[in-house]
This record gives C-alpha cells, sequence and structure tokens, in this order.
C-alpha cells in the first residue's frame, strides 16, 4: 500500500511536507541547506522521531556539501563537520532518532575524494531513510497479528503515523496493515491536546489513504472505550525505557487506564 510522506530528497534538496499547515494546506518546503533543515526541525515542520532522524541525515549531508575548502585529511575533515553535528543536535535535544541519525552519517569513513565522500553520506541518509520504511512496514504486519482476530475497531492517540515516520507510520503501521488485510472497522482517533496532532495529522493521513477514521474529542475516549465499540488501543511511544516502560504523548497514560478498566488491550508500537 502506497502512502504519503513527509519528506522527498529530490534534485540534491529534501523537501518537507509543512505539518504545521496541515489540515487545511498541503505544502512543501525545499531544504537546500543545513540551516534549512535545522530551522524545519526546530520549528516542526517536521516532526516525530523517526522523521526528524531522516531529515537529519539529509541535513548532514547538505552541511557537508557546503564545506569550503573541502578538508585535505580525516582529522581536518573531523573537525570542520563537527559544528554540523551541533546545530542538528541543538535543534531537538529529546529525540533519540536524531542522534543515532547523526553518529551513523558521522561513521561514514572518510574519502579524499569530494565527490566519493558526497556518494557516500548521501547512500547513507538514503539507507536511513528505506531502512526506517522497511522497518514501519515490517511493525505494521507484526503488530496486526497480535490484535484481536476478525474485524475489529482501533483506538490510537496523538499521530504516530506516515507523517512522524518515512511512511506508513508506526501506531498507525498497524492500523495500515490490519485495513490492507480487510480486517479494520474503524479507527479512531483521540483529538490529542493540546496541539491536536490527532485531529490535525491522524484524521488527515489515514482519510488521505481511504482508511475509515473518526475523531474523538479526549474526554470521549473512556465512553468509547466502555461502549464496546473499539477491540483494541495501539499508541506509539516518544521514549522506551531499559525495562519496557514507554513514555508518550500528554493523555496516553489515561487511555491506557481505560482500557485496563474495560478490558481492552493496549499495545505501543515504536522502533
Amino acid at each position: 500500500m502506497d502512502t504519503i510522506t513527509p519528506l522527498k530528497y529530490e534534485n540534491n534538496a529534501l523537501n518537507l511536507l509543512d505539518q504545521r499547515e496541515l489540515p487545511l494546506v498541503e505544502k512543501w518546503i525545499s531544504c537546500t541547506a543545513l540551516e534549512d533543515v535545522a530551522t524545519a526541525i526546530e520549528t516542526m515542520v517536521v516532526r516525530g522521531a523517526p522523521a526528524i532522524g531522516c531529515a537529519a541525515a539529509y541535513g548532514y549531508w547538505l552541511g557537508v556539501a557546503a564545506l569550503e575548502p573541502w578538508p585535505g585529511n580525516a582529522a581536518d575533515y573531523q573537525a570542520a563537520v563537527a559544528p554540523v553535528s551541533s546545530r542538528l543536535g541543538a535543534t531537538r535535544p529529546t529525540a533519540v532518532n536524531l542522534f543515532w541519525a547523526i553518529e551513523a552519517m558521522e561513521g561514514v569513513a572518510y574519502e579524499h575524494d569530494r565527490r566519493a565522500m558526497l556518494s557516500a553520506l548521501l547512500e547513507r541518509a538514503h539507507t536511513i531513510t528505506r531502512d526506517d520504511l522497511s522497518a514501519c512496514r515490517a511493525m505494521g504486519d507484526f503488530g496486526a497479528s497480535r490484535l484481536p482476530s476478525g474485524r475489529i475497531s482501533v483506538l490510537t492517540h496523538c499521530n504516530a503515523g506516515a507523517l512522524a515516520t518515512a511512511g506508513y507510520g508506526t501506531a498507525l503501521g498497524v492500523i495500515r496493515s490490519l485495513h490492507g488485510q480487510g480486517r479494520l472497522e474503524m479507527a479512531y482517533a483521540d483529538d490529542t491536546r493540546p496541539r491536536q496532532q490527532g485531529a490535525r495529522l491522524t484524521v488527515w493521513e489515514l482519510h488521505h489513504d481511504g482508511i475509515p477514521v473518526t475523531l474523538v474529542p479526549d474526554t470521549a475516549a473512556g465512553h468509547l472505550l466502555k461502549s464496546g465499540k473499539v477491540q483494541a488501543v495501539v499508541v506509539g511511544a516518544d521514549r522506551i525505557a531499559a525495562n519496557g516502560d514507554a513514555a508518550n504523548k500528554i493523555g496516553t497514560y489515561m487511555v491506557a487506564l481505560a482500557a485496563k478498566a474495560h478490558g481492552v488491550p493496549f499495545f505501543v508500537a515504536a522502533p
């Protein structure tokens, strides 16, 4: 199933879907320099940890491509690119994927030939993006297999979808796979206050892909779970602790408590 993506690399530029404008306007911003990407991350043009990591990888490439003069040895190269890493790292200090992507780009071995080095960095950025998309699809299929059997309805909170990743999504990836199997009756999306990621982003992207979706206020989630209309809850996560605990957007804890109270299975889908 083809889905939307929040970022596209074309003609030496990273194009980002401006998520601040959704759902009313579908606007793309072209980033041709490191500072463009850094500002886009800071201002939430792009959001969601996996998507931020992918964007940062391309931002790193743009920063290195702009180096003048080209460093003549590995030591000079490391010194020259340090500000690139620092600038990207300062954009979203809590985003784990951001620093993972920066480290992955830093790990590309230095090439004396500028063209070869830039080619290697660009391929690494492409690989990070492709791997994230592949992981989301695998996660979606696995997650769908763990949900209750038959046709079911699922509640989700915030946006853990294609817009937060390289495409397909984590929690919404599970919903997409469920829909692709013909087993999704309805996806319910909390509006997710105060930034309304559910209302603005989750509903928009599911509707965009032709997946049945109903928006509900955060305050109605408990009653919805009590009603018996929902057979599972699937959410994403901002952070996973070493013991398996998950931290997610404001309001997720209340949904988890309500799901437990009414015997509805609660799942976290995260890379």
